[in-house]
């Protein structure tokens, strides 16, 4: 029973702690030059549902849920954060060469048609960025017509 004691309040202990080590957040809060939205042409429709469905972890500037705060959550939605803007950043989409953002349109397609974005656990809790069949129409149609 002490042992019990000892090693639950050891993990209660470690849960406290872990609380004051807190991920950078993703947060610029500006429009870059670079950003697609300032590159491409882009209908406000099509722009409304990227950043639903898509800026929270494809851009700089994130939209924090109150449970991103609570470890080891927050590492966890870092992590898919910094992995989505390695693959895409729509921020900096104006750098990239033609030929990769060409190459992106064409990933954003078969993300589409494969319903592999944005992420099931992300969608879950994030029910605005759910696409419709007729969003998904929309990006691809204009995803099709900019990656050729």
């Amino acid at each position: 029973m002490v042992l019990r004691k000892k090693i639950t309040l050891g993990l209660v202990a470690t849960f406290i702690v872990i609380q004051f080590v807190q991920p950078a957040r993703n947060r610029s809060r500006q429009v870059l030059p670079t950003d697609i939205s300032k590159t491409m042409a882009m209908p406000g429709n099509i722009q409304a549902i990227l950043q639903n469905a898509c800026y929270d972890c494809h851009s700089n500037n994130t939209r924090y849920p109150w449970y991103s705060f609570i470890q080891p959550l927050g590492w966890w939605l870092n992590s898919h954060i910094e992995e989505g803007k390695q693959n895409l950043n729509f921020s900096d989409f104006g750098s990239y060469s033609t030929k990769k953002q060409r190459s992106k349109f064409r990933e954003i397609a078969t993300s589409i048609n494969e319903g592999s974005m944005p992420l099931f656990a992300y969608t879950l809790l994030h029910q605005p960025a759910r696409l419709t069949t007729a969003d998904k129409t929309m990006l691809l149609q204009w995803s099709q017509t900019l990656s050729k």
